[in-house]
């Protein structure tokens, strides 16, 4: 079995070196580690919104880098700040993954960094073993 980490060793706010992958592949999953709205090592802030648009930006771009789509995700974990949130934050949800609805956990949790949103993932994607000619 072939493993493969996604953004192993990168910094995160202040410089400070992050101890895990953004995404590690194997055997056709992959798993997506949680995701906020950091642009540039630094919260964008703004309310629900916005951190929910570019937390689950996020989360596609590392899908998106590793060959996967939304379409492709099976299970979303999703921590929300304010439990107020949560019908502005399935709106935005909807628009990303209405199509294609994954299993999710949705629950209420305090947050390491100043965010209001926290988003993870795991899909999965056969992968077609290709014989040498």
């Amino acid at each position: 079995m072939t493993i493969l980490r996604y953004g192993a060793g990168e910094t995160g706010a202040g410089g400070q070196s992050l101890p895990f992958a953004r995404a590690v592949e194997a055997d056709g999953w992959l798993h997506v580690s949680g995701q906020v709205a950091m642009h540039q090592g630094e919260i964008i802030g703004g309310g629900i919104i916005p951190e929910t648009r570019k937390a689950i930006g996020n989360l596609i771009a590392i899908l998106s880098e590793a060959g996967y789509g939304v379409e492709d995700v099976v299970r979303v974990g999703v921590w929300l700040d304010d439990p107020r949130d949560f019908w502005t934050f399935n709106k935005i949800y909807t628009e990303y993954f209405g199509a294609n609805p994954p299993a999710r956990a949705c629950v209420q949790a305090r947050m390491m960094v100043e965010c209001k949103v926290e988003i993870d993932c795991i899909a999965f994607k056969r992968k077609v073993n290709r014989i040498a000619d």
